[in-house]
């Protein structure tokens, strides 16, 4: 292969609707040196035609004329001497282009190694010069999307056939699989719909003329014609299951019933008790990137959400559910009415911020739940990345070693019991993370818990301030225990107290915090 030969580029088009050739093709077909494409003997060429659009208009054209379709020929090999002589010729005159330095596109229908002509400038011309593919929709996907018409599902198998297989040979292989594409139809219609017949699938057959073309036709294969069927048609047997639609048991439901079924209204979930539930998720500290799957899954399919206003603004708004925001210190109210939706048919899904479980709403929702009114009522539970994690993180390793969780609000608990627990978790040397530390009612709760971690801890114990991690407002600060600010911390920051084996360490990148797992000996344990 030469450098400085030219590059050999076989580009499908598509089948039929020339806005159905992808960006790659028609860039390609845009800039070529030459371009190339077969045509019977009256010369019109589809896959010309789809490119149309696309044609620089400055372009080499080399018209590949087939000397015989399905014609009889006197050439001393028959037909397919006279057709592989044809192929040899045509890739001589393209290998003419491509030894004198020109790019030369060959246009396909579809896709180019899929019944294509190509394949056979492929064969021929790939082995000696630079050679690329750039793939088409092919006509199979065209007309599986013109009937709207689902093929496979789960493990179904689809083959496709040409339909000048002998009768016999296609109802055998038809019989054989779950779902069938037969392209080639024109004069082999009849033999085509007899083998559906002979296979037991003809009442499953649908018909596909001219895919995505002007003059596109589809509808039951036993209801045509085969006086007009042109070679362009293509017969597609739906698998069983692909073609279900739930509720109805007879094949090719959705291309017989899909313009008669409506869309649905506002039912969600269909409106009948029993059937919802609520699903209590964490969409975690920030923004999408800390969402886990399972959580993105369970809010697609929700008909309700149900939350405090600022972390429902977090998911991204869809017309069809039903958004039901409420202030902060409803947890109870919340949780009714999430539950009451659900008993009446609706899918609820109930969002906090962080983890659900963790000073969120999972425990109000299981609460209420108990009761005897929702005794039936399905209820889960998925986890949230915590703000605990993400401010440890964003630190280095904090909480690396055993460690305790408080909060300091003291709306559901008095504010001795917030500072007994403080104590106790400080004398038992655990590293804290703490919530809820400070807010416009609470202003002097980050002063007085410093005081009794003093009491136990050393003034120059490493302390943690992580406000809005993953957000836009992100601020992390390291500071000790005795310079420990109350007024760098607000409802928005959680911090994070080391325990006596906490350390900070300077790298390129600012301090980084770590709580070693080893305690005393120095030891790791796995």
């Amino acid at each position: 292969m030469s450098g400085d030969t030219g590059t050999l580029y076989g580009v499908g088009l598509g089948p039929g609707d020339p806005e159905l050739t992808t960006i790659k093709a028609a860039r390609l077909v845009r800039d070529a040196d030459v371009i190339a494409y077969h045509s019977a003997r009256h010369g019109r060429s589809i896959a010309r035609r789809i490119a149309e659009p696309h044609l620089s208009g400055t372009a080499i054209e080399e018209p590949l004329v087939y000397p015989v379709t399905t014609e009889t020929t006197d050439h001393p090999g028959g037909y397919q001497g006279a057709i592989d002589e044809f192929y040899g010729e045509a890739a001589a005159r393209l290998a003419a282009h491509l030894d004198a330095g020109r790019d030369v596109v060959v246009l396909a229908e579809g896709d180019p190694l899929f019944y294509g002509s190509y394949m056979h400038m492929h064969k021929r011309l790939a082995v000696r010069y630079r050679t690329e593919v750039v793939p088409g929709v092919t006509s199979i996907s065209g007309a599986a999307a013109a009937l709207g018409q689902p093929l496979v599902e789960r493990d179904e198998v689809l083959t496709v056939l040409p339909g000048t297989l002998p009768r016999d040979e296609l109802a055998r292989r038809l019989a054989d699989t779950d779902s069938a594409a037969v392209l080639k139809l024109g004069r082999t219609f009849t033999t085509v719909r007899d083998a559906l017949a002979d296979a037991g699938t003809l009442d499953r057959a649908r018909y596909v003329e001219r895919a995505t073309m002007d003059g596109q036709r589809t509808g039951k294969l036993s209801d045509v014609d085969p006086g007009g069927v042109p070679y362009f048609a293509i017969a597609l047997v739906p698998g069983e299951v692909a073609s279900a639609v739930p509720g109805d048991h007879g094949p090719g439901a959705v291309a017989d019933e899909r313009h008669s079924r409506g869309t649905g209204g506002s039912e969600g979930h269909g409106g009948a008790p029993g059937l919802g539930e609520v699903v209590v998720v964490g969409t975690g500290p920030a923004g999408r990137d800390w969402l886990t799957p399972q959580v993105a899954a369970a809010l697609s399919v929700a008909d309700d959400l149900v939350g405090y206003g600022p972390y429902l603004d977090r998911v991204p708004p869809n017309p069809r559910q039903v958004r039901h925001p409420s202030d902060n210190r409803v947890e109870a109210e919340r949780a009714a009415h999430a539950l009451d939706l659900a008993a009446s048919g609706r899918r609820v899904a109930v969002v906090s911020a962080g983890d659900p479980g963790v000073f969120a709403m999972a425990t109000a929702v299981l609460e209420v739940a108990s009761g005897p009114k929702y005794r039936d009522v399905g209820v889960r539970v998925l986890p949230g990345l915590s703000a605990a994690q993400a401010v440890a993180a964003a630190a280095g390793a904090p909480l690396g070693h055993d460690h305790a969780m408080i909060s300091l609000s003291d709306r559901l608990k008095p504010w001795d019991v917030v500072a007994a627990r403080l104590a106790a978790v400080a004398a038992a040397d655990l590293a804290i993370a703490i919530y809820n530390p400070r807010s416009k009612a609470r202003p002097w709760q980050v002063g007085a818990a410093r005081d009794v971690l003093l009491e136990h801890r050393a003034p120059d114990t490493p302390v943690v301030l992580g406000r809005d991690v993953g957000g836009p407002g992100e601020r992390l600060v390291v500071t000790t225990l005795a310079e420990l600010d109350p007024e760098q911390v607000d409802m928005r920051t959680l911090v994070i107290v080391g325990s006596s084996t906490t350390r900070v360490v300077e790298r390129d990148g600012g301090p980084v915090v770590f709580t070693p797992r080893h305690y005393g000996t120095g030891t790791t344990t796995g």
